[in-house]
């Protein structure tokens, strides 16, 4: 998976998306040179829900099915 910025250049690529424990932890290479693992706990996880309101959340329910 990758992510792109505004000017769709690549921002990172994520290479695996695995649990430990109650957090995800992301691997990947920011900027296609600078290896990187992040981790998402639970309580971010909860804090980012906040940010999307009704809208968002159905178009992430639908963007599987997108082009």
């Amino acid at each position: 998976m990758k992510i792109f910025d505004s000017n769709n250049q690549e921002l990172m690529a994520v290479r695996s998306l695995e649990r430990d424990g109650n957090a995800l932890v992301i691997r990947g290479k920011i900027f296609g040179a600078m290896p990187m693992v992040a981790k998402l706990t639970p309580a971010e996880a909860r804090a980012a829900l906040k940010l999307l309101d009704f809208k968002t959340i159905l178009f992430l329910l639908t963007i599987l099915f997108r082009r």
